[in-house]
């Protein structure tokens, strides 16, 4: 019986398709939910709570690998060192860590920004935990999902008029092919930083808010805001991007096609 794989945040967008995949290639899985469950199918639920540290450790004992996919708005720094702590206590388990493109290029550097796009900030932060820590690490990188930008217009489309944050682009991707490579990467050795995964294609903000529209059938009217601050003009410079890595394959029209009737 081979050791089990931990993954954080093992029922959300990401974490639930990393579970299919892991059992899909063999593995014994174990997720860290913050509500019980009992196991079912190969994977075991541990309770706990990465924001307090509680039943953490219990989670990692035995883990020899950590697919880390739990996060939160502001939180992530700390539920990561009390995850780096736990499994630091419980041996030496590669840890795998899912970030996002641009957060080394995007500066926070007023409360405005923090308010609009401290998340970035979040995931640096938290980067440095993971590579800081001690334990074999790899982090990969990738731009927004599908399912966050439709997250996004559906409450936006709520009103009849649709702004959008002007100059803005955005190079969405299929959370199960982050999955796919992240299954990869937990399967092998730790390798550090990897290269970003990006979305097969650009789209300006109003596009895809344009694109929601007409796979809804809904009516609404696109306005281009202009938003002030550092962290928006890298926005618009493209640092949430990475054209050259756009290994994705599954577009922002098929994904509608698929997801909204």
């Amino acid at each position: 019986m081979t050791p089990p794989i931990l993954v954080t945040g093992g029922t959300g967008t990401l974490g639930r398709h990393v579970v299919s995949r892991l059992r899909d290639a063999g593995r014994d899985v174990r997720v860290l939910t913050r509500r019980g469950r009992p196991a079912e199918g190969g994977v075991e639920f541990v309770t706990g709570d990465l924001a307090s540290g509680q039943g953490v450790e219990r989670a990692v004992a035995g883990a020899e690998t950590i697919v880390h996919c739990a996060s939160s708005y502001r939180g992530d720094p700390d539920a990561a060192r009390h995850l780096v702590r736990a499994a630091s206590r419980a041996g030496r388990p590669h840890l795998v860590y899912i970030s996002i493109v641009g957060v080394d290029r995007i500066p926070i550097s007023s409360p405005l920004d923090r308010t609009m796009f401290g998340y970035y900030e979040s995931k640096r932060v938290t980067e440095r935990v993971v590579t800081d820590s001690g334990l074999p690490w790899t982090t990969l990188r990738s731009t927004q999902f599908h399912d966050l930008i439709l997250k996004v217009a559906q409450v936006l489309a709520r009103s009849p008029v649709v702004p959008v944050p002007a100059g803005f682009r955005a190079q969405p991707i299929e959370a199960d092919e982050v999955a796919a490579r992240l299954v990869e990467l937990a399967l092998a050795t730790p390798a550090g930083r990897v290269p970003d995964m990006a979305g097969p294609r650009v789209y300006a903000a109003a596009d895809l808010f344009h694109g929601y529209l007409r796979a809804a059938r809904r009516r609404g009217i696109v306005v281009p805001l202009p938003v002030p601050g550092k962290a928006a003009r890298a926005f618009r410079d493209g640092a949430n991007l990475a054209p050259e890595q756009a290994v994705g394959r599954r577009t922002w029209e098929e994904f509608l096609t698929d997801r909204v009737r």
